[in-house]
This record gives structure tokens, C-alpha cells and sequence, in this order.
């Protein structure tokens, strides 16, 4: 009969745990097999759980029977090891592990339980596995090292966020899973009632509206790690299930929301990193933040910022001229050094801007002080004067240069050239950057639905000064909304909501929202605010990817136990899966086949 697993195998320290101090000490250690080494009969393993490793010895001399039964132990078998710590031989020692100064000489041990042999080697860096067979057998991928440093950050950040916003005053409340369907952004994952028949909830793209709902009830202080839905194409950092640490406020304004958020961000970079990120955080504009770095999500590690350059070419006969007198942006990008790429380099920079949406682009180099490139021949020396001054160019630098009928298209383009020029030619600081983006517009015209949509949600009040345009120019509004970025991520995004209901109306009628169509969408909300409502406002930041940034990971799905792959697929438990008919029918649902 085999060994019975009591009190007496129960481990006296974790893996991770056998010091120096212990030496001479029985101990008793619980864990898998990592590693298996028979060196001319002495056998070696190392015995793994969450803390680390320690190396069991079995030598036939000190304990003939366990080194006997030892030889038919595999790769993540299940153990229970008895047996005395002692130091390592002089010149054994591992320094590169916390237990490596020590050894378990094993006097019996027991197979707790026995493994198949896994579908790919555990915590070997010389070996790439596949991400797919990752995600199918998740639960031993969670026994590599990193994952799990990086789930126990992850639980590490929600502790300080809970204590930490706890101490100032908010309280945790938890709202519905189940609510009801309000279109408005990315498409909702709905669910069939079967007590109501032909009727669904949908799951929560955010606790958006609930959380205003608590504001007029008086609770003043919100917070929630809150799981949110979203139906929409997947990439590295989204997920169709996520996580929002959401919170709201009343009686404040944007200053008091950001202070906090920017108070608790900078203590648990502290807290969970030593990392010491200077206050205050610096402040952008969207505008000035697409002026500069082509994005509303700027990655300042990179020390390129773009310029307007179009004085430089405005009148005169050039093949910008024509533009710029019918309103169109030409915008510069400077790269110190830059004279020194090939053309090859150069060729390939151009072809990427064409894939991002430019017809082309142009560039300057500037070669034992004389100005080079293709455009030189339509500028004379005030305008090459003019040019250096503006882009403050120097010998050796180049300059890449991206003309636009659109402004923002013109931005966005060269941002996206910046960012790569950074990663190519190794120009992001290893250093953390935090900024704030604020006064997004409140308004985007929506070619396909031909009217204008909510930047981020209807309920975003507007900036009081920009009132007067809402009903003749709606595209020049900006919001009262601000998002914080952490190299080049958005973390967290939120605003001042709208609590005045003249205000909400003409925000509804500039969204060519007709009251029946507000009533039907948000008339829950609505019907509360109506009932004095304070002033309020609030954030949310994305958990997964504020613990993606801390842990130094290149997806969301590395700091998640079960993710999705990019077809929002589990391919460990198989969902999503068909169901039985007789489940469809309790639902009142029937399926059409979809189209080949």
C-alpha cells in the first residue's frame, strides 16, 4: 500500500527558504521535480515550488534504498523530501541562487503524485515555446519562475491599490455584471435572460454609469477592481475580459482627481519597484502632445520632439507652397546624428511612412555644414537659415520632414516614424516617464456613421470656455478629461462628469441624439441625476496593463492567469464551444449558420 501524505511529510520550509543558518537541521521540503542530474551514481534534482529551489542530494553510500527508488523519478513529479541541510562542498555553491550554499542529503522521501512527461521544458531560457501551447496548458506555464513573479506583483499592486485608496477615504463597492446594454463604443458582449425572454443583459464594458450613480447617492469616494467586457479585435494589450481599478469623487475638479491618482501611482512604483519617479508629473495639452510627439499617448523616453516647419516653405515656388496657403502642415522631425544613414536606412524609413498612411516623405541631412536632400534646391539661404534656427539642426543630424492637408494626419504620420527611429536606433532611455494628457477634444466626426461621437463616453463634461461652439463648431470643443501615459502606454484615462441637465442636453443634441434615443440608452442615469447630483468625476486605470509595465512584460496576457489568445479564444478549456440545442431553447435562441 502506498505512503499516506500526513502531518508528519507536511514541509517545514518552502524551497526557496534553506539558508546557511539551517545547516545540521532535519527539515522537511514539498514540491516538483525541476531538474534531474545522475552524476556515476550520486543523483541530483532540485525540488521547485513558488519560493525557488533547493538541490536534494541521493547518495547510495548514506541512504542506499532512497538513492535506489530515486532513479525512477521524472520531471515535475510531485515530492515530499526529508532529510539533513548541510553546506555545499567548497566551490559547489550556486551563487546565483538564495539556497545555493546549501544541500538536502535526503533520508526518505515520498511521490506524492507522479507527472506526464509536459509538452514543453519549464524555466529553460534556451528554449522559445510557442505561445499557443503556452495558453493550452496554462497551469504548468504558471510554474515558470517569471509567471510567477509576475502573478505575485500582480497581487502585490492590487493590496497597495485597495490599502492604499482605503487610507484616503473611498470605499469598495462592487456593481452588477449583469446590466443593460448601452452601445455606444466598442461592441458589448450580451447575454440571453431566460426568465424574459427574447430579452439580454450585457456585461460591462465599465462600471461607468453605476459609479455616477453612487456619486448621487452620497458615497462620495468610490473605488473598485473592477472585471470589464469588451467585444472588439484583440492585440498585446487587450483582452475581451480585463481589469479597471475605477474609481470616482465628488466635490472636486480635475486637480483633485489628479493629484491622487498621481500621488498613489508614484508611492507603488516606490512600494512594489524602489523606483523614485519625480513630482510633479509633467502636463500636455492633446494638442501640444500630437504637436510635438504625434500621439495622445507620447513615449517621452524618446528626446525627439517634431516642429512646425512651415514658414520654411510657405510662398515661393517649392512643392509645398500650394499646400500651406490651403491650410495643409508640414512638420519636421530632427534625429541627432541622423547624416549618418545610408540611403538603404533612409529608403526603408520612407517606405514605413507610406505604410502608415503618407503619400511620402521627405528629408534634410546636414554634411560638414552643408545642408543636403532633395529639397535644397528650392530654398534659399534665408529659408536654410530659417530652417536650421526652427529645427535648431546641427552638424550630422538629419531631418525627416512630412507634409499634410491634414494636420493631425500629418502628426500622427511622423509620431509614428519617431517612435520607430527610437526603437531602431536604440534611443528609448531605460528610464520610467509618466506625463498627463489633457483637454482631449470632446468631439470626433464619425465618417461612417456621418455625425459626430463622444471622444470617451457623452457623460465628459466640456470646458466651460468652449460652451459657445457646441452647437456651431462641435469639433473645436475640448473636454474637461485628462489621461495619465507611462512610456508611451495609457494607463488610465477618466474626467469631470457632467451633473448640470442643460449641459447634458445639448451634449446629447450635438451627439444628434434625440431625447427619446437618450431616454431609451442612459434614462436610468438620467432619472438619477436629476435628483441633485454633485459635482464629480473620477479615472480608470488599467490594471493589467499598469502590472504588464511594472513587471516588464510585452503583453497583458503574461501578468493574467488564463488569458485569451488573439482570437479571444481559451485554449486550455476550449471556450468558446458550442452548446447543447436544448440549452438554446431554455434561452429562446435560435442560431443561423454564418456566411462561408
Amino acid at each position: 500500500m502506498a505512503q499516506r501524505y500526513d502531518a508528519s511529510w507536511k514541509r517545514t520550509l518552502y524551497c526557496g527558504e534553506p539558508k546557511l543558518e539551517h545547516a545540521g537541521k532535519e527539515v522537511v521540503l514539498n514540491g516538483w521535480l525541476r531538474t534531474r542530474r545522475d552524476l556515476g551514481g550520486i543523483i541530483f534534482i532540485e525540488l521547485w515550488d513558488k519560493t525557488g529551489v533547493t538541490q536534494i542530494v541521493f547518495n547510495p553510500e548514506l541512504n542506499a534504498a532512497a538513492h535506489e527508488k530515486a532513479g525512477s523519478l521524472r520531471s515535475e513529479y510531485v515530492l515530499a523530501v526529508k532529510g539533513i541541510l548541510r553546506k555545499r562542498p567548497d566551490g559547489t555553491e550556486n551563487t546565483e541562487l538564495e539556497t545555493g550554499q546549501v544541500e538536502l542529503v535526503v533520508s526518505d522521501f515520498m511521490v506524492l503524485s507522479p507527472s506526464k512527461l509536459p509538452p514543453f521544458e519549464l524555466d529553460n531560457p534556451n528554449v522559445t515555446v510557442n505561445e499557443d501551447l503556452r495558453l493550452k496548458y496554462r497551469y504548468l506555464d504558471l510554474r515558470q519562475e517569471q509567471m510567477q513573479k509576475n502573478l505575485t506583483m500582480r497581487h502585490e499592486v492590487s493590496r497597495y491599490t485597495r490599502n492604499f485608496f482605503g487610507d484616503n477615504g473611498f470605499i469598495e463597492v462592487e456593481t452588477p455584471m449583469f446590466t443593460k446594454s448601452t452601445p455606444e463604443g466598442a461592441r458589448d458582449y450580451l447575454v440571453p435572460s431566460r426568465v424574459n425572454p427574447g430579452r439580454f443583459y450585457a456585461l460591462p464594458q465599465s462600471p461607468q454609469l453605476f459609479k455616477q450613480l453612487l456619486m448621487v447617492s452620497g458615497c462620495d469616494r468610490y473605488i473598485q477592481i473592477a472585471r470589464c467586457f469588451r467585444d472588439e479585435d484583440l492585440r498585446a494589450d487587450r483582452q475581451p475580459e480585463f481589469t479597471q481599478i475605477d474609481l470616482e469623487m465628488s466635490f472636486i475638479t480635475e486637480e483633485d482627481i489628479m493629484s491622487m491618482v498621481e500621488t498613489y501611482l508614484l508611492t507603488l512604483y516606490k512600494t512594489v519597484l524602489g523606483a523614485d519617479i519625480p513630482a510633479p508629473v509633467p502636463r500636455l495639452t492633446w494638442h501640444e502632445a500630437m504637436n510635438l510627439y504625434g500621439s495622445d499617448k507620447p513615449d517621452l523616453r524618446i528626446p525627439m520632439a517634431m516642429t512646425d516647419i512651415a514658414e520654411v516653405f510657405a510662398g515661393g515656388e517649392n512643392p509645398f507652397a500650394a499646400l500651406i496657403a490651403s491650410g495643409g502642415a508640414i512638420k519636421g522631425l530632427r534625429l541627432p546624428g541622423g547624416a549618418v544613414l545610408s540611403r538603404k536606412e533612409i529608403a526603408d524609413l520612407e517606405s514605413y511612412a507610406k505604410e502608415s498612411g503618407a503619400k511620402g516623405m521627405a528629408n534634410f541631412q546636414i554634411k560638414e555644414g552643408e545642408l543636403k536632400g532633395p529639397l535644397v534646391k528650392f530654398l534659399d539661404e534665408a529659408r536654410i537659415a530659417k530652417l536650421k534656427e526652427i529645427t535648431e539642426l546641427e552638424d550630422g543630424d538629419a531631418l525627416f520632414v512630412m507634409a499634410d492637408s491634414s494636420w493631425r494626419r500629418a502628426c500622427e504620420i511622423l509620431g509614428q516614424v519617431r517612435l520607430e527611429l527610437g526603437r531602431s536606433r536604440g534611443l528609448v532611455e531605460d528610464t520610467w516617464k509618466f506625463v498627463w494628457v489633457t483637454e482631449f477634444p470632446l468631439f470626433e466626426w464619425d465618417e461612417e456613421e456621418g455625425r459626430f461621437s463622444a471622444v470617451h463616453h457623452p457623460f465628459t463634461a466640456p470646458m466651460d470656455e468652449d460652451m459657445e461652439y457646441i452647437k456651431s463648431d462641435p469639433g473645436r470643443v475640448r473636454s474637461r478629461a485628462y489621461d495619465i501615459v507611462i512610456n508611451g502606454n495609457e494607463v488610465g484615462g477618466g474626467s469631470i462628469r457632467i451633473h448640470d441637465p442643460a449641459m447634458q442636453e445639448s451634449v446629447f443634441e450635438a451627439l444628434n441624439f434625440t431625447p427619446e434615443a437618450a431616454k431609451e440608452r442612459f434614462g436610468f442615469l438620467l432619472e438619477g441625476l436629476s435628483f441633485g447630483t454633485p459635482p464629480h468625476g473620477g479615472l480608470a486605470l488599467g490594471l493589467d496593463r499598469l502590472v504588464m509595465l511594472i513587471c516588464g512584460a510585452k503583453s497583458i496576457r503574461e501578468v493574467m492567469a488564463f488569458p485569451k489568445n488573439q482570437k479571444a479564444q481559451c485554449l486550455m478549456t476550449g471556450a468558446p464551444s458550442h452548446v447543447e440545442n436544448k440549452q438554446l431553447e431554455d434561452l429562446s435562441v435560435s442560431l443561423i449558420a454564418p456566411e462561408a
